[in-house]
């Protein structure tokens, strides 16, 4: 079995610790020649990103398709850079998956939202998202491909927690009263996907995150505790004083229900809240 991956970062990097032990071999695309060492010091086969003829024959060769990269302004880039030459080969893999972001729904003032609750996001990225899921779901139709969309929350895991925050000082407990986030573990995520490749339906929608919608300032409190140190004092939201970013998160609150994929493809996270993933980042040293 092989795995294509349109850029390779935390969430592919996952999976492919996932596959590779049960015999699956990984391909992914670079920009650079950084790019093709670090993927080959992983084991990954390193695929220029500007190499239609190389990219034709990987897919031609692979079972799934990852999609990860992020869309721009000009709409997603694996889109020109994957179906001409996936035409071209005559490719047809049981599954391509593209990451999507729970952004998508917009604010829905702490409600819960579902796979088939209205699009309604508020920020350039989310809109981009919906773009790109459609674009994507129109090359599925088109090209009778079993194209699925899996829709995330914030990603947390070794390496990217509120415990790397907090020791580098930049943690912030931001109290916002009603406001709450979903979150997911890398390895739940890697194990949705892998559920989903078991498990294809064309057009598939699944939302992947963890089952308790919390605040963020619980998030870095437990971490805290778990550190036994002093969490940062508690501010109060001003959403004029935070980044970009930081203003973008705070400004939507949703529930995000993980119910279909439970019941479609059998998945259940491992990590069911932030708590029990934190504490197992923990033990195993992050």
């Amino acid at each position: 079995m092989r795995l294509f991956v349109f850029g390779y970062g935390f969430s592919a990097r996952a999976l492919a610790k996932r596959l590779m032990p049960q015999g699956w071999t990984v391909a992914a695309t670079f920009r650079d020649h950084g790019g093709s060492e670090r993927l080959a010091a992983e084991g990954i086969e390193p695929v220029p990103v500007a190499d239609p003829d190389a990219i034709a024959a990987q897919m031609r060769a692979a079972q799934a398709i990852l999609i990860t990269a992020p869309p721009t302004d000009h709409g997603c880039p694996a889109l020109p850079a994957l179906v001409r030459p996936m035409a071209r080969a005559g490719a047809f893999p049981d599954w391509i998956g593209y990451l999507s972001t729970t952004g998508v729904y917009g604010d829905r003032r702490g409600g819960w939202v579902f796979e088939d609750s209205r699009l309604a996001a508020q920020s350039t990225e989310g809109a981009r998202r919906v773009g790109a899921e459609r674009d994507w779901l129109e090359v599925g139709r088109g090209m009778g491909l079993t194209v699925t969309i899996h829709r995330l929350p914030g990603i947390y895991g070794p390496g990217r927690s509120a415990f790397d925050r907090l020791r580098e000082g930049r943690a912030r407990r931001v109290s916002a009263p009603g406001q709450v986030f979903s979150r997911i573990h890398v390895d739940d995520l890697a194990a949705g996907l892998e559920a989903s490749i078991a498990r294809p339906r064309a057009g598939g929608i699944y939302n992947l995150c963890d089952d308790e919608p919390a605040p963020n300032s619980h998030v870095v409190a437990h971490a805290a505790k778990l550190l036994g140190i002093a969490p940062p004092p508690e501010e109060t939201l001003d959403l004029e004083a935070l980044t970009p970013s930081a203003r973008r998160f705070y400004a939507e609150t949703k529930r995000v229900s993980n119910a279909l994929a439970k019941a479609e493809l059998g998945w259940l996270p491992r990590y069911p809240t932030y708590r029990e993933g934190l504490a197992a980042i923990l033990a195993a040293g992050g």
